[in-house]
């Protein structure tokens, strides 16, 4: 006898409760007659994070109808959902067992995440017993998210009797978090000799990332089935039952590199910020930089050439290769593009400002007109045409603040935002692997903002191949400036840069949202108070 259930690595929008209802019906049709059950992801109806949405009575209202809709049509499979609403007069985090018209088993979830980019008990009450279902003899245990990262409600499910656990995930993506999440369902299933279906959402959500990857282990711990990432993915597995329950060895994907992994998260995270936000299409200045020419790489693997259009806009101190290159990178492409100087509006601004100036001597004042000329620029197209206003600066000009507020800052949303500046070369160099987009003339010339007459990032900034990992340590990992020269960097260096992050705080609040790719990223990740009496210590230290 074999026990067939269904995964849905499903993408579902946050908010649209009848759509994402839908979505899940049109699913369960189609597994009638083909599986026994169907596990979707945590919070399946409202999409994950809903956030504040939840504090609304309206939402939880339309949650319970859409429960009833799923209750009134859905038939011939088990469904296993997540929803929150309302029981003993507290919010919860569910997971739904739904058989021909019947709510047969509902869990509450226990673990609730308040850390990083989660802070589910602003919102739920955790819950505290194990829940159990049948399912064709076999004893099917549920689980929440947060649930399988804690060894309590596992071990309390398989002593209630669990023969098998099915874990609903909104996991979203950061680095080397694909292989940390499988190796501990591994652990979950060996250490408690059960099988784990583990069902991860997919799609992106304002700054976050859900990048798939659902996968089952035997209860050796043997990883036996996993779905491909950054798309959405049905994958039937089949069980041996009897005297131990075994799921059959099926289709494995591919692991991904760093790099690959990153990448996927970018295109994703565009084209569903994009697409979900009902944009035209999207607008970007395209410099002849290495910045600008990977986040015109991104969208148009994200959006497609048509939906995509670049502006040069060059100045008195722009470089003919900038020029150059930017122009040949937009022909590979194929996406549209024109050139409109910034010549006569920078003219202009400098003579209004004329009599402001006096006496005064050309400085970074100067530099970030011409950067604001492009931002009017850029938001003019945008505003005009629909399309959302990409910025193109990275972690590490975001970390020092290099960069120029109402300027280069200007527009809806910043792919690379948490892209430290050292991986934007390694992004670069696995696209052109894939196929030569961006011309290596971009990749090789030393970083340049091209402000002022030769300038180069290095003029004002540390070599990128100290400052990162200075940042990482300071900004993602939380070291104190004695814990990093410590590790060997140079005393005024390290005083310079974490000087310049904690200065720079305001300008991080007013960038547009961006990608989340690091463990720890600028926003719900990293929040400081702009105004404060604390600032990091350095000499004191020392």
């Amino acid at each position: 006898m074999t026990l067939r259930i269904q995964i849905a690595q499903l993408n579902f929008l946050v908010g649209d409760i009848e759509g994402n209802t839908e979505k899940l019906l049109s699913t369960a049709r189609a597994a009638r007659g083909r599986a026994d059950a169907v596990i979707f992801p945590e919070l399946t109806l409202t999409g994950y994070p809903p956030e504040d949405l939840l504090l609304r009575s309206d939402f939880i209202a339309r949650v319970e109808q859409a429960l009833q809709r799923i209750l009134d049509e859905a038939h011939g499979v088990h469904l296993i959902f997540g929803y929150p609403l309302r029981r003993d007069g507290q919010l919860y985090n569910l997971a739904g067992v739904v058989r021909d018209g019947e709510l047969i088993a509902e869990y509450r979830k226990q673990m609730l995440p308040n850390y990083s980019v989660f802070d589910e008990k602003r919102y739920f009450s955790p819950g505290s017993e194990a829940v159990l279902f049948p399912l064709n003899g076999v004893q099917v245990g549920l689980s929440v998210c947060e649930d399988i990262w804690e060894p309590q409600p596992m071990a309390q499910a398989v002593a209630t009797g669990a023969e098998l656990i099915l874990n609903l995930n909104a996991s979203p993506f950061h680095t080397g978090k694909a292989p940390e999440r499988e190796q501990l369902v591994q652990e979950r299933a060996r250490q408690h000799g059960v099988p784990v279906v583990y069902a991860n959402l997919v799609g992106g959500q304002d700054e976050l990332v859900f990048d798939g990857g659902s996968c089952v282990a035997d209860g050796q711990g043997a990883l036996v089935r996993r779905l491909a990432f950054y798309e959405e993915s049905i994958a039937l597995v089949e069980f041996e039952t009897g005297d131990r329950l075994r799921p059959l060895p099926g289709e494995v994907a591919a692991r991904l590199s760093e790099e690959e992994a990153v990448y996927g998260a970018l295109v994703l995270g565009v084209r569903d910020y994009v697409c979900k936000n009902g944009f035209n299409g999207a607008i970007l200045g395209l410099s002849g930089g290495i910045d600008s020419a990977l986040t015109l790489a991104v969208a148009v693997d994200a959006l497609g050439a048509n939906q995509v259009e670049v502006v040069m806009m060059p100045s008195r101190y722009t470089a003919d290769m900038s020029n150059e290159d930017a122009a040949e990178q937009a022909r590979i492409l194929g996406v549209e593009h024109r050139t409109i100087p910034i010549e006569p509006a920078f003219k202009a601004f400098l003579g209004m400002l004329e009599p402001e100036f006096a006496g005064r001597p050309a400085d970074v004042t100067e530099e970030n007109i011409q950067a604001r000329c492009r931002g009017v620029i850029l938001m003019a197209i945008s505003n005009k045409k629909g399309r959302i206003l990409l910025t193109t600066g990275n972690k590490s000009e975001m970390s020092v603040g290099y960069a120029t507020l109402y300027g280069d800052m200007a527009g809806g949303f910043a792919p690379i935002k948490d892209v430290p500046k050292l991986l934007v070369y390694r992004l670069c160099e696995y696209r052109n692997r894939l196929s030569p987009v961006i011309p290596q003339r971009v990749i090789e010339r030393p970083p340049s903002a091209e402000l002022a007459p030769g300038q180069k990032d290095s003029d004002s900034l540390p070599d990128y191949a100290v400052l990162d990992p200075v940042l990482e340590r300071y900004v993602e990992q939380d070291q104190s400036p004695t814990q990093i020269i410590a590790a060997g960097f140079e005393a005024a260096l390290v005083e310079r840069v974490v000087g310049m992050v904690d200065r720079n705080e305001y300008k991080r609040r007013q960038a547009p949202p961006g990608i989340k790719i690091t463990r720890r990223a600028y926003g719900r990740d990293r929040r400081y108070p702009l105004t404060r009496g604390y600032w990091t210590p350095l000499e004191s230290e020392r």
